[in-house]
């Protein structure tokens, strides 16, 4: 039997002295992605959260690299996040949480989000990334879920459990938020999910 219901996607775009950026979700999507970010660690998990989630990313982004990523990653998870709150219409029906724990060679980390409305991002175990990844200092990757929670309105819970190598540790985070998001958004009946009568 084929849904009727309609896709849920949302478009972005962003301009300022740092940053361009041209985005389309969809959340019922495939998991197909294009994304260039002109950093390609970051199209890389990028690509892998979209896929995880089964959501659709179309993603250009052309940043002042010649600083850093900083502002490409902090802008980029803006964007995202608030495509996933637009798509989300009143988020009535949604699960609203979700979890997702995804092994990678010897690392593992696990991601817990909920949709709740209020943005919040705990990272622990960060002291097990190496100090740089792909020539950018670790932050960059806090402050790409950060900004990714406050975009989205949600809460996420990333955990770095154990792990040698920085490239595992974040890919098993990648794939968890992916996971984690394809559960939260799904759609289970038209009750808005909270005991107060609406989120936020």
């Amino acid at each position: 039997m084929t849904s009727t219901l309609a896709p849920r996607s949302a478009e972005r775009r962003r301009g300022s002295a740092e940053t361009t950026i041209e985005l389309e979700l969809t959340l019922d999507g495939s998991g197909k992605t294009a994304v260039e970010t002109g950093f390609g660690m970051l199209d890389h998990m990028l690509t892998l959260l979209a896929f995880w989630a089964e959501m659709d990313l179309r993603l250009v982004c052309k940043g002042d690299l010649h600083v850093d990523a900083h502002h490409t990653a902090e802008d980029i998870g803006l964007c995202l996040g608030a495509a996933l709150l637009d798509a989300l219409g009143d988020r009535a029906g949604i699960a609203r949480v979700g979890y997702g724990r995804v092994p990678m060679d010897e690392a593992l980390a696990d991601v817990t989000v909920d949709l709740s409305g209020r943005p919040w991002l705990e990272w622990r175990g960060d002291e097990l990334l190496p100090p740089v990844i792909a020539g950018e200092e670790k932050d960059l990757w806090r402050e790409l879920y950060k900004a990714f929670a406050s975009g989205a309105r949600c809460n996420a819970h990333i955990t770095f459990h154990y792990g040698k190598n920085g490239h595992h540790l974040l890919e098993s985070a990648a794939k968890g938020m992916g996971i984690a998001l394809a559960q939260a958004v799904r759609r289970r009946g038209s009750v808005i999910r909270s005991t107060k009568g609406g989120l936020d």
